[in-house]
């Protein structure tokens, strides 16, 4: 009887232990901090970063239209409070003046082959496979009838015609069985969660498509992270120099606010593309590309450095 009174404490103590391990584990999951103690960014960095390129690139011209369809959102959320206006720094920086050109109609299902066709390529590359898939087949449902072969041929030069091909022909295959219809319009009245939920099921659909996809085409708050941002959130400090690209995408989500993370997404993206030394393309004492000298973002790039001290830093080069 001692014997398995002993063993059944044993157990207890075990479970007890287990237990606390999990609930540990479940508190950080539900912060969505997967480096808790890496409390970088700070909002004042984030606002201070995104102020400072804007003020050196201005608005990335590719993303006004995609900007000015949140504003429309945040505007009927918010009423006559422009909240991702807050800043200083003018509209017109922030790229709300200027062409009044009227967009062709995106459609969600567009966004998300539109951002398939950017995988591994430049941007030329893949709008001009884009314009060529729909060259060649004017509806999705024309897509759908084609062979293989012949969407293969509309999006070669995009490069990985072979792999892009079969996703988006297996997206369509799966959303009409799915659906019924071609169409991925009714993401707009989900969660952020559910949408991840939805778009995740299909195959060739990783996380940070779905975050370009909530991003743009659905105006929601989200942060997507691709290689430029990555190495750039490493260098300035946001992350741990071993983060991967799954927990800089959690913890930098969690860690910028919402509404700073459409432009500060957009800027750090450009400034990935313009500047080598943050890019990590060229030699580290090189700005190359366009990107002003000494670069913007050159007293963030000292781990060594306490925020407020990367924020003095930041200011003397305003």
């Amino acid at each position: 009887m001692q014997k398995t009174h002993k063993r059944k404490q044993q157990s207890s103590q075990s479970s007890s232990i287990k237990s606390a391990r999990w609930s540990k584990t479940i508190i950080v999951n539900s912060k969505g901090e997967p480096y808790p103690d890496h409390l970088r960014p700070t909002p004042d960095e984030c606002r201070a970063v995104r102020d400072t390129l804007l003020a050196n690139h201005g608005f990335p011209k590719e993303f006004i239209k995609y900007r000015r369809k949140r504003l429309v959102v945040q505007d009927s959320k918010n009423g006559d409070k422009n909240v991702i206006l807050e800043s200083s720094v003018s509209s017109e920086a922030l790229g709300d003046e200027g062409d009044d050109d009227v967009e062709p109609k995106e459609t969600v299902l567009d966004g998300l082959v539109s951002t398939i066709l950017s995988q591994n390529t430049t941007d030329v590359n893949s709008q001009r496979a884009f314009a060529s898939l729909k060259s060649s087949f004017p509806t999705w449902e024309d897509v759908l009838a084609a062979e293989k072969k012949q969407i293969e041929d509309a999006i070669r030069c995009g490069g990985l015609a072979p792999t892009k091909a079969s996703c988006i022909k297996g997206i369509l295959e799966s959303l009409l069985a799915k659906r019924g219809k071609l169409c991925l319009e009714y993401l707009r009245g989900l969660s952020i969660e559910e949408i991840k939920a939805e778009l995740s099921h299909f195959k060739g659909i990783g996380p940070k498509t779905v975050a370009c996809v909530l991003m743009f085409q659905l105006q929601q708050d989200d942060f997507p992270v691709d290689t430029h941002i990555f190495q750039i959130s490493k260098s300035i400090g946001w992350l741990p120099a071993m983060s991967d690209l799954k927990k800089a995408y959690i913890h930098l989500n969690s860690r910028i606010p919402d509404d700073l993370k459409f432009d500060l997404n957009c800027l750090l993206f450009t400034h990935g593309k313009i500047c080598r030394r943050c890019s990590k393309k060229g030699d580290s004492r090189s700005s190359g590309g366009t990107c002003s000298s000494p670069c913007p973002l050159l007293a963030y790039c000292n781990d060594a450095q306490k925020p407020n001290e990367m924020l003095k830093s930041l200011d003397s080069v305003l």
